[in-house]
């Protein structure tokens, strides 16, 4: 299950890259003119790599791995493979409103995702709870969910609004959460 994610996040990264817009002249003042695409890409980038460190420690908690914990994940994946797509528009619109307000459906969605896998990761720990203790009531995940939820309609008013939440949120992830880490330190890492 983690080597197929890890392939498919990697396509979809690819998948992004090559859309980037190649500035129209040879000097670096052209860049000025690519600026949407740099700036969607580079977002974009970032949370997929936030999806990517979080999925990765997430599975290494994983001991068996259930039907649920494959669809689910699959379904995580489905919403991360929209970002090439939410990228490209809102960077081929300049960041415009309804742009804006889909890549917040896009990202509220795959946090969604996140958090039904992590629910069946929880659940395919039973009867041992440590794992669910241990990551509690996950406040960024919500907090993040509802600022998801909550960037549609701002971008819809004021896309670069939308766009502050967007960047607020990232900035708030790449604090490392170490909860995970920690619980694999003071428990068997599962068998291989």
């Amino acid at each position: 299950m983690e080597a197929f994610s890890d392939g498919v996040i990697a396509i979809v990264i690819t998948v992004m890259v090559l859309s980037l817009r190649l500035p129209p002249g040879e000097h670096f003042s052209a860049l000025r003119h690519t600026y949407p695409s740099l700036l969607a890409y580079v977002l974009s980038f970032v949370y997929l790599g936030i999806y990517w460190n979080n999925h990765h420690h997430l599975l290494r908690t994983v001991r068996r791995v259930s039907g649920a914990m494959l669809w689910s994940n699959l379904n995580l994946l489905f919403w991360l493979s929209l970002f090439p797509f939410g990228t490209a528009w809102m960077s081929s619109t300049h960041f415009a409103s309804d742009p804006v307000a889909a890549y917040g459906v896009i990202l509220a969605l795959a946090a969604l995702g996140y958090t039904v896998l992590q629910h069946f990761v929880i659940v395919s720990q039973r009867p041992d709870t440590s794992l669910q203790e241990l990551l509690g009531r996950d406040l960024k995940g919500k907090l993040s969910l509802i600022a998801y939820l909550a960037s549609i309609p701002v971008a819809l008013a004021w896309n670069w609004g939308g766009v502050g939440i967007f960047v607020a949120v990232a900035v708030a992830w790449l604090v490392p959460d170490r909860r995970i880490e920690h619980y694999l330190d003071h428990h068997a890492p599962p068998s291989e």
